[in-house]
Formats: C-alpha cells, structure tokens, sequence
C-alpha cells in the first residue's frame, strides 16, 4: 500500500510539475493582454467590423484602419487565439474576422461596451503604482499610487482634468452594466423612494439610469465640485457638489456604487454616518452596491473581486474590498440596526442598510 501510494504522489508532483512550466508564462508575459486589447481599442478593430456591417478580410481590415496588413495580422491572430475575435472562411475562400460576444465589450459606443473601464485600468497613470505594490505591503502606510505620482488618486484627479474624466467615463462604464442587473434583480429596493441621494456619483450616469427605471424618483448626483460642474445636466437630476466626509444632502434613500472600498473602515463608518444622518425618516434607507468577498462558494466572477482588492490596494491608500463580515462590522459602527445583502447578476452585490 505505501508504495502504491508514493508512486501515486510522485504522479501528481509529476503532473503539478508539467502544469507549473505552462502556468508561469502567464505572469511572465501577463500584461500583453491588457495591452493588445488595449491596442485593439484604440486602432477601433471592432467597430470597424461592426460598423461594415458583416465580417472582413485582412485587406479590407486594414484598409479601413489604415495600418499595416503584416501588423495586424499579427495582432488579429493573437485576438483570434484568445477568442476575442473569430476568423472563418467566406464563400470566396479568404479567411474573415468577425465579431463575438467579447469583441462587441471593445466598441467605443456599443450597449455592453467595457472601454471606459479597460482605458481607464490601462492608463499609463493607473498602471505606475502596480511597480510600488510591494512597498505597501511591507508598510502598510506606503501608498503606491502616491509613490509614483506624488499625491493620492483624489488630488491627482483634481490638478489633472483628463485623468478625471478617464474615473468618470470608467464609472459610468460600469454603471451602464450593472444598473439594469439592479433594476431586474431587486427591484424592490426603491419602493417608496420619492428621493434618491448619489453619493460619489461621478457624471450622473448611474442616476440618469435609475431615474429613467422609476420615473417617481427625483434625483440628487452628489459629488466633488469639479466633478459636478462637467456632469451633463438631466431631467429628474439635480447635481450638487460637496464633500461626503462633511455632509450629505436630505434625501429619502442613500445610493452609493463602488464608493465605500476605495476608503479605510474608518472613512467608511464616517461616510455611512453622514449618510444615515441624510435619510429623512425611519423608513429611510443607504443603498449599497460593493463586492463582498466570499459569499458564495463556486462564483466565476470571485476572482475579478479578488483582483480588485489588489487594485485597491494598489491605487488607493487604504481601501479594500469587504467580506460579509467586514461589512457586517462598518455598517454596525456606523449605527445602523440591520441590513440584508442580495447578490445580483454582477461583480458588486446589493447592501440595504436600515436606521
């Protein structure tokens, strides 16, 4: 039995082994994903598909983009290869591309584009403080994004207007997804809202959508000044500029999305105190809309919120992403009696926290 057992193990080292040398090319190499995608975007591959209506030779591909047909091929049989694009025969015998589901996410305008969060992610700015990673984890006072740029993302944001609206369109980005899974999938969140408060809401993307869903809501987009004064103005959307650490406008519920992980559980609790003190009466509610890390065992979006962690920890001084319990604790702090999370068909579930 024990040799069965040994040869068993030394199988599996075998296999682990094999495993190990394909596996490591992945972190060698990683980042040219994120850049051919990146390249893809801004030759504009997919729209020029999209916009010809039907698929494309290399020929006409190139023809359109206006690039070399030798550089292209090249980078269309990596998109090919990673299933971002297809490739097929037509009916004259040349190879064509076409579109897939993962390519029309690379449309500068499309319905389920992923633009503003791939150029944002991908920003030479963005990219800088995943060199300083190390730094943070051993001082845990070390911010990577300030080692690289000198200031936090916030006042970066404010001396740079681009780098502001690259946050803006990235936000909106998301917003454009994982709205209507909010709206689909609890609905019933905004029963009796006649008022709802955006806090952090950036260009008013998410609240355009949510007032459009329940035409009864009016809406209060609430952010920092220079970010309000570039949000396109909206009916049913009143943009209000302040600071969330000093007060939040009177609103019956309080709506935040992908605001609380960018802050420490102390800037957390004093953020959801100002929002309870906003709510304007018993009935009131704080709308949460966050990842929460390891709620359901067996999710294939986990690890996307296991790498966000690592963002946050990269580009922001010390936010992070939340397990249950840990919101169980800041929400507690904050005084809240109770609270109820609902996962949805997204990266973030949905936090209802009561007075």
């Amino acid at each position: 039995m024990g040799s069965v057992t040994k040869i068993d193990e030394e199988i599996r080292e075998d296999e682990e082994e094999a495993q190990a040398k394909v596996e490591i090319w992945k972190y060698i190499f990683g980042f040219t994903n994120m850049a051919v995608v990146k390249c893809a975007i801004e030759l504009g591959i997919a729209d020029a598909i999209e916009n010809n209506e039907g698929p494309m030779t290399l020929s006409e591909l190139s023809s359109s983009l206006g690039c070399a047909p030798s550089s292209l091929y090249r980078i269309m049989r990596f998109l090919v290869h990673h299933s971002i694009f297809k490739e097929k025969p037509s009916s004259q015998g040349t190879t064509v591309y076409v579109q897939t589901a993962l390519s029309r996410r690379l449309l500068k305008k499309g319905e389920k584009s992923m633009v503003g969060l791939l150029l944002f992610e991908s920003s030479h700015v963005m990219m800088a403080p995943w060199h300083n990673l190390s730094s943070r984890v051993l001082n845990d006072n070390n911010s990577p994004f300030e080692g690289a740029h000198g200031d936090d993302i916030w006042k970066y944001a404010l001396a740079n207007p681009a780098h502001s609206k690259l946050i803006d369109d990235a936000m909106a980005c998301d917003a454009k997804l994982v709205v209507p899974e909010i709206v689909e999938g609890c609905p019933e969140v905004f029963d009796g809202v006649k008022t709802l408060v955006d806090v952090g809401g950036g260009n008013g993307t998410t609240l355009q959508m949510l007032v459009k869903a329940f035409p009864c809501i009016q809406g209060i987009n609430f952010d920092l000044p220079h970010v309000v004064s570039a949000a396109p103005e909206s009916e049913g959307v009143q943009h209000v500029g302040g600071d969330f650490f000093q007060s939040v406008p009177k609103a019956d519920a309080a709506f935040l999305m992908w605001v609380l992980h960018d802050w420490n559980d102390e800037e957390c609790i004093q953020i959801l105190k100002n929002c309870k003190e906003a709510i304007q009466s018993d009935k009131g509610k704080v709308i949460i809309v966050e990842a929460v890390v390891g709620e359901e065992k067996g999710d294939k979006l986990e690890f996307v919120r296991l790498m966000l962690d690592m963002v946050m920890m990269s580009h922001t001084d010390a936010g992070k992403e939340r397990t249950s319990k840990e919101w169980e604790y800041v929400l507690k702090e904050a005084g809240f009696s109770s609270y109820t999370i609902k996962p949805i068909r997204a990266v973030q579930s949905v936090i209802v926290a009561s007075p």
